[in-house]
């Protein structure tokens, strides 16, 4: 049974770093974009949220 334990608070370990890594990852890539680009996709999303397209369906 002790055994059994100490499986699950490694699992639980490398969970919790899995978990960290992916985190990390995703807010890397979010950082990477220059201000610029940012108010690019901003405006892009503004301008397909106001298309008369959008609102339809």
């Amino acid at each position: 049974m002790r055994h059994v334990w100490k499986f699950l608070g490694l699992a639980g370990l490398v969970g919790v770093a899995a978990t960290g890594a992916v985190i990390a990852r995703s807010e890397r890539q979010r950082r990477a974009y220059t201000p610029d680009e940012i108010r690019d996709r901003l405006r892009e999303r503004i301008a397909e949220a106001e298309s008369p397209t959008a609102r339809q369906g």
